[in-house]
Protein backbone atom coordinates (compact mmCIF):
# COMPACT_ATOMS: atom_id res chain seq x y z
CA UNK A 1 0.00 0.00 0.00
CA UNK A 2 1.19 3.74 -0.70
CA UNK A 3 1.99 5.79 1.77
CA UNK A 4 -0.44 8.76 2.52
CA UNK A 5 0.86 11.88 2.15
CA UNK A 6 -1.23 15.08 2.39
CA UNK A 7 -1.48 17.43 -1.01
CA UNK A 8 -2.64 20.97 -1.53
CA UNK A 9 -5.50 20.35 -3.87
CA UNK A 10 -7.71 23.55 -4.02
CA UNK A 11 -7.38 27.04 -3.08
CA UNK A 12 -9.31 30.21 -2.85
CA UNK A 13 -8.86 34.02 -1.23
CA UNK A 14 -10.62 37.18 -0.16
CA UNK A 15 -9.68 40.63 0.32
CA UNK A 16 -12.12 43.65 1.23
CA UNK A 17 -12.80 46.21 -1.60
CA UNK A 18 -11.49 49.02 0.38
CA UNK A 19 -7.98 49.96 -0.68
CA UNK A 20 -6.20 51.73 1.81
CA UNK A 21 -3.35 53.85 0.33
CA UNK A 22 0.22 55.27 1.10
CA UNK A 23 -0.85 58.01 -0.09
CA UNK A 24 -4.38 57.90 2.20
CA UNK A 25 -1.75 57.15 4.91
CA UNK A 26 -0.46 60.18 4.63
CA UNK A 27 -3.40 62.35 5.22
CA UNK A 28 -3.28 59.99 8.70
CA UNK A 29 -0.17 59.69 9.81
CA UNK A 30 3.60 61.45 9.58
CA UNK A 31 4.81 59.25 6.70
CA UNK A 32 4.62 58.98 2.67
CA UNK A 33 4.52 56.70 -0.21
CA UNK A 34 8.30 56.90 -0.56
CA UNK A 35 9.16 56.47 3.32
CA UNK A 36 6.66 53.09 3.22
CA UNK A 37 7.83 51.82 0.20
CA UNK A 38 11.29 51.20 0.74
CA UNK A 39 11.37 50.63 4.10
CA UNK A 40 8.31 48.07 3.58
CA UNK A 41 7.22 46.78 0.12
CA UNK A 42 4.07 47.56 0.82
CA UNK A 43 1.90 50.12 -1.60
CA UNK A 44 -1.59 49.37 -0.58
CA UNK A 45 -3.42 47.19 1.94
CA UNK A 46 -7.53 46.03 1.60
CA UNK A 47 -9.63 46.79 4.96
CA UNK A 48 -12.52 45.35 6.14
CA UNK A 49 -14.54 48.87 6.75
CA UNK A 50 -18.58 46.90 7.42
CA UNK A 51 -19.82 47.38 11.06
CA UNK A 52 -20.12 44.27 12.79
CA UNK A 53 -18.22 41.92 10.03
CA UNK A 54 -15.22 39.94 11.74
CA UNK A 55 -12.44 37.36 10.44
CA UNK A 56 -14.93 34.78 9.79
CA UNK A 57 -16.47 36.92 7.18
CA UNK A 58 -13.28 36.98 5.46
CA UNK A 59 -12.95 33.40 6.11
CA UNK A 60 -16.44 32.47 5.12
CA UNK A 61 -15.58 34.12 1.44
CA UNK A 62 -12.38 32.79 1.17
CA UNK A 63 -13.82 29.43 1.70
CA UNK A 64 -16.33 30.23 -0.66
CA UNK A 65 -14.51 30.74 -2.85
CA UNK A 66 -12.39 27.98 -2.76
CA UNK A 67 -15.69 25.45 -3.00
CA UNK A 68 -16.92 27.68 -6.39
CA UNK A 69 -13.31 27.31 -8.22
CA UNK A 70 -13.04 23.79 -7.14
CA UNK A 71 -16.83 22.18 -7.22
CA UNK A 72 -16.17 20.54 -3.55
CA UNK A 73 -19.53 19.55 -1.40
CA UNK A 74 -19.07 21.50 1.67
CA UNK A 75 -21.16 18.36 3.53
CA UNK A 76 -17.60 16.33 2.83
CA UNK A 77 -15.61 18.56 4.45
CA UNK A 78 -14.23 16.18 7.51
CA UNK A 79 -12.87 19.58 9.79
CA UNK A 80 -12.75 23.38 9.12
CA UNK A 81 -9.34 24.51 10.71
CA UNK A 82 -9.13 28.57 10.95
CA UNK A 83 -5.89 30.18 11.46
CA UNK A 84 -6.10 33.69 13.12
CA UNK A 85 -4.52 35.75 15.41
CA UNK A 86 -8.47 37.99 15.31
CA UNK A 87 -11.16 35.98 15.97
CA UNK A 88 -14.06 37.21 15.73
CA UNK A 89 -14.86 36.98 19.92
CA UNK A 90 -14.15 35.54 22.60
CA UNK A 91 -15.31 32.25 23.90
CA UNK A 92 -17.16 31.24 20.47
CA UNK A 93 -15.15 29.47 17.68
CA UNK A 94 -14.81 31.93 14.56
CA UNK A 95 -14.36 28.03 13.15
CA UNK A 96 -17.07 26.14 14.15
CA UNK A 97 -19.09 29.71 12.82
CA UNK A 98 -17.22 29.74 9.49
CA UNK A 99 -17.92 25.63 9.03
CA UNK A 100 -21.61 26.18 9.55
CA UNK A 101 -21.78 29.39 7.02
CA UNK A 102 -20.55 27.26 4.04
CA UNK A 103 -22.50 24.46 4.53
CA UNK A 104 -19.57 22.34 6.30
CA UNK A 105 -22.52 20.54 8.62
CA UNK A 106 -20.49 17.11 8.79
CA UNK A 107 -17.25 18.69 9.82
CA UNK A 108 -15.88 19.16 13.39
CA UNK A 109 -13.86 23.07 13.50
CA UNK A 110 -11.43 25.03 16.08
CA UNK A 111 -9.28 27.93 15.91
CA UNK A 112 -5.33 27.67 15.68
CA UNK A 113 -3.58 30.99 17.05
CA UNK A 114 0.24 31.67 16.61
CA UNK A 115 0.17 34.94 15.16
CA UNK A 116 1.67 35.22 11.58
CA UNK A 117 2.73 31.54 12.19
CA UNK A 118 -0.66 30.21 12.36
CA UNK A 119 -0.84 29.19 8.96
CA UNK A 120 2.17 27.34 8.13
CA UNK A 121 1.52 25.75 11.80
CA UNK A 122 -2.19 25.01 10.46
CA UNK A 123 -0.52 23.24 7.57
CA UNK A 124 1.37 21.03 9.85
CA UNK A 125 -2.18 19.84 11.86
CA UNK A 126 -3.82 19.19 8.72
CA UNK A 127 -1.60 17.20 7.10
CA UNK A 128 -0.70 15.36 10.39
CA UNK A 129 -5.12 14.48 10.60
CA UNK A 130 -5.06 13.50 6.83
CA UNK A 131 -1.35 11.33 6.66
CA UNK A 132 -3.56 9.58 9.83
CA UNK A 133 -5.32 8.36 7.43
CA UNK A 134 -8.50 9.47 9.61
CA UNK A 135 -10.12 12.11 7.83
CA UNK A 136 -10.05 12.85 3.61
CA UNK A 137 -10.53 16.60 3.40
CA UNK A 138 -9.41 19.11 6.10
CA UNK A 139 -10.11 22.65 5.13
CA UNK A 140 -7.70 25.02 6.48
CA UNK A 141 -8.48 28.96 6.35
CA UNK A 142 -5.49 31.66 7.21
CA UNK A 143 -7.97 34.80 7.90
CA UNK A 144 -7.58 37.86 9.65
CA UNK A 145 -9.03 41.57 10.16
CA UNK A 146 -5.99 43.38 11.35
CA UNK A 147 -7.46 46.47 11.04
CA UNK A 148 -9.44 45.36 14.33
CA UNK A 149 -6.49 45.87 16.42
CA UNK A 150 -4.53 48.79 14.71
CA UNK A 151 -4.22 52.61 15.84
CA UNK A 152 -4.41 54.57 13.11
CA UNK A 153 -2.45 57.20 14.62
CA UNK A 154 0.41 54.74 15.09
CA UNK A 155 2.99 55.09 11.92
CA UNK A 156 4.92 52.32 13.03
CA UNK A 157 2.23 49.53 12.95
CA UNK A 158 -0.87 51.19 10.43
CA UNK A 159 1.07 51.03 7.61
CA UNK A 160 2.14 47.31 7.84
CA UNK A 161 -1.17 45.60 8.66
CA UNK A 162 -4.20 45.02 5.95
CA UNK A 163 -7.52 42.63 6.13
CA UNK A 164 -7.94 39.47 4.14
CA UNK A 165 -8.17 35.46 3.70
CA UNK A 166 -7.27 32.92 2.03
CA UNK A 167 -8.26 28.68 2.03
CA UNK A 168 -6.33 25.64 1.00
CA UNK A 169 -7.98 21.94 0.68
CA UNK A 170 -5.82 19.12 1.98
CA UNK A 171 -6.66 15.71 0.89
CA UNK A 172 -4.38 12.23 0.62
CA UNK A 173 -2.32 11.60 -1.77
CA UNK A 174 -0.48 8.60 -2.64
CA UNK A 175 2.09 9.91 -5.15
CA UNK A 176 4.37 11.71 -2.78
CA UNK A 177 3.22 14.96 -4.01
CA UNK A 178 1.72 17.31 -0.58
CA UNK A 179 3.92 18.02 2.62
CA UNK A 180 7.55 16.04 2.80
CA UNK A 181 8.67 17.93 6.18
CA UNK A 182 8.71 20.73 7.83
CA UNK A 183 10.99 22.45 11.07
CA UNK A 184 8.56 24.71 13.76
CA UNK A 185 9.94 26.36 16.39
CA UNK A 186 8.70 29.11 19.29
CA UNK A 187 10.09 31.00 22.00
CA UNK A 188 7.94 32.47 24.49
CA UNK A 189 10.47 35.09 25.43
CA UNK A 190 9.66 37.17 22.19
CA UNK A 191 6.30 37.90 23.05
CA UNK A 192 6.72 41.62 24.90
CA UNK A 193 8.20 42.66 21.48
CA UNK A 194 4.74 42.41 19.47
CA UNK A 195 1.59 42.26 21.09
CA UNK A 196 -1.73 43.72 21.81
CA UNK A 197 -1.88 43.78 25.45
CA UNK A 198 -5.37 44.54 26.45
CA UNK A 199 -8.42 42.53 26.26
CA UNK A 200 -6.72 38.87 26.94
CA UNK A 201 -6.99 36.87 30.22
CA UNK A 202 -4.31 38.87 31.51
CA UNK A 203 -4.73 42.07 31.42
CA UNK A 204 -8.91 42.16 30.57
CA UNK A 205 -10.15 45.24 28.39
CA UNK A 206 -11.12 48.13 30.62
CA UNK A 207 -12.27 51.40 29.48
CA UNK A 208 -9.14 53.44 31.06
CA UNK A 209 -7.14 50.71 28.63
CA UNK A 210 -9.37 51.35 26.26
CA UNK A 211 -8.95 55.24 26.33
CA UNK A 212 -5.57 54.47 26.72
CA UNK A 213 -5.04 52.17 23.44
CA UNK A 214 -3.81 49.60 25.16
CA UNK A 215 -5.79 47.36 23.92
CA UNK A 216 -3.70 48.11 19.61
CA UNK A 217 -1.28 45.97 18.85
CA UNK A 218 2.33 47.16 20.27
CA UNK A 219 5.35 46.45 18.01
CA UNK A 220 8.86 46.55 18.25
CA UNK A 221 9.65 47.00 15.02
CA UNK A 222 13.54 46.67 15.25
CA UNK A 223 13.35 43.88 17.38
CA UNK A 224 11.02 41.94 15.47
CA UNK A 225 12.78 42.64 12.32
CA UNK A 226 16.09 41.69 13.44
CA UNK A 227 14.77 37.99 15.03
CA UNK A 228 12.10 37.80 11.73
CA UNK A 229 15.51 37.63 8.87
CA UNK A 230 17.33 35.75 11.31
CA UNK A 231 15.17 33.02 11.84
CA UNK A 232 12.94 32.70 8.70
CA UNK A 233 16.56 32.40 7.11
CA UNK A 234 17.70 29.79 9.47
CA UNK A 235 14.74 27.69 9.24
CA UNK A 236 14.71 27.50 5.17
CA UNK A 237 18.78 26.63 5.66
CA UNK A 238 17.52 23.54 7.75
CA UNK A 239 15.18 22.73 6.03
CA UNK A 240 17.06 22.55 2.76
CA UNK A 241 19.79 20.70 4.25
CA UNK A 242 17.56 18.08 6.03
CA UNK A 243 16.31 17.37 2.56
CA UNK A 244 18.78 17.57 0.28
CA UNK A 245 18.08 20.32 -1.17
CA UNK A 246 19.62 22.87 -3.19
CA UNK A 247 18.11 26.52 -4.37
CA UNK A 248 18.23 25.09 -8.14
CA UNK A 249 15.61 22.94 -6.73
CA UNK A 250 13.81 24.92 -5.35
CA UNK A 251 10.59 25.77 -7.61
CA UNK A 252 8.95 28.75 -5.87
CA UNK A 253 9.95 30.23 -1.87
CA UNK A 254 6.24 31.03 -0.52
CA UNK A 255 7.66 33.34 2.81
CA UNK A 256 5.49 35.22 5.32
CA UNK A 257 4.84 38.81 3.47
CA UNK A 258 5.58 41.16 6.34
CA UNK A 259 7.92 43.11 4.86
CA UNK A 260 10.11 42.82 1.29
CA UNK A 261 13.50 43.11 2.80
CA UNK A 262 12.43 40.17 5.50
CA UNK A 263 11.69 38.13 2.31
CA UNK A 264 14.46 39.33 -0.03
CA UNK A 265 16.83 38.50 2.94
CA UNK A 266 15.62 35.06 3.69
CA UNK A 267 15.65 34.74 -0.29
CA UNK A 268 19.44 36.14 -0.41
CA UNK A 269 20.38 33.41 2.29
CA UNK A 270 20.24 30.66 -0.28
CA UNK A 271 20.90 33.11 -3.28
CA UNK A 272 17.92 32.08 -4.71
CA UNK A 273 16.98 33.99 -8.18
CA UNK A 274 13.66 36.54 -7.39
CA UNK A 275 11.96 35.39 -10.18
CA UNK A 276 11.53 32.41 -8.00
CA UNK A 277 10.17 34.59 -4.63
CA UNK A 278 6.70 35.02 -4.30
CA UNK A 279 5.51 38.16 -3.27
CA UNK A 280 2.36 40.14 -3.24
CA UNK A 281 2.92 42.41 -0.16
CA UNK A 282 2.87 45.74 -2.25
CA UNK A 283 -0.95 44.86 -2.48
CA UNK A 284 -2.01 43.51 0.72
CA UNK A 285 0.45 44.33 3.43
CA UNK A 286 0.82 41.92 6.56
CA UNK A 287 -2.47 40.07 6.57
CA UNK A 288 -0.88 37.80 9.27
CA UNK A 289 -2.04 34.33 9.31
CA UNK A 290 -3.46 34.92 5.31
CA UNK A 291 -0.49 35.79 3.67
CA UNK A 292 0.61 32.29 2.72
CA UNK A 293 -2.54 31.04 1.44
CA UNK A 294 -3.29 34.57 -0.74
CA UNK A 295 0.39 33.38 -2.12
CA UNK A 296 -1.19 30.61 -3.57
CA UNK A 297 -3.92 31.56 -5.00
CA UNK A 298 -2.14 34.62 -6.67
CA UNK A 299 0.35 32.31 -8.22
CA UNK A 300 -1.82 29.56 -8.45
CA UNK A 301 -1.69 29.70 -12.28
CA UNK A 302 1.74 29.48 -12.53
CA UNK A 303 2.21 26.47 -9.90
CA UNK A 304 2.23 22.90 -11.85
CA UNK A 305 2.45 19.75 -10.34
CA UNK A 306 6.09 18.72 -8.62
CA UNK A 307 6.74 21.89 -7.57
CA UNK A 308 8.68 22.61 -4.96
CA UNK A 309 7.64 25.49 -2.63
CA UNK A 310 9.96 26.23 0.39
CA UNK A 311 7.40 28.10 3.11
CA UNK A 312 8.83 30.03 5.85
CA UNK A 313 6.99 32.67 8.37
CA UNK A 314 7.56 34.24 11.48
CA UNK A 315 4.94 36.02 13.86
CA UNK A 316 4.96 36.91 17.01
CA UNK A 317 5.32 35.29 20.42
CA UNK A 318 7.62 34.15 18.98
CA UNK A 319 6.99 31.87 16.84
CA UNK A 320 8.63 30.52 13.05
CA UNK A 321 9.50 27.83 10.72
CA UNK A 322 9.47 26.59 7.28
CA UNK A 323 7.79 24.08 5.43
CA UNK A 324 8.74 21.94 2.19
CA UNK A 325 5.47 20.66 0.18
CA UNK A 326 5.15 19.54 -3.20
CA UNK A 327 2.76 20.97 -5.48
CA UNK A 328 0.13 17.95 -6.75
CA UNK A 329 -2.18 19.84 -9.73
CA UNK A 330 -1.70 21.99 -12.65
CA UNK A 331 -4.00 24.90 -12.84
Amino acid sequence: MSKISAAITAVGAYVPDYVLTNEILETLVDTNDEWITARTGIKERRILKDEGKGTSFLAINAAQDLINKSGLNPQEIDLVIVATATPDMKAASTAAYTATQIGAVNAFSYDLEAACSSFLFGMSTAASYIESGRYKKVLLIGADKNSSMIDYTDRATCIIFGDGAGAVLFEPNTENLGLQDEYLRSDGSGRDFLRATHGGSSYPSTPEAVKEGKHFIYQDGKTVFKNAVFSMSDVVVKILERNNLTNNDVTWLAAHQANRRIVNATASRIDLDENKVMMNIEKYGNTTSATLPLLLNDYESQLKKGDNIIFAAFGGGFTWGSIYLKWAYNS
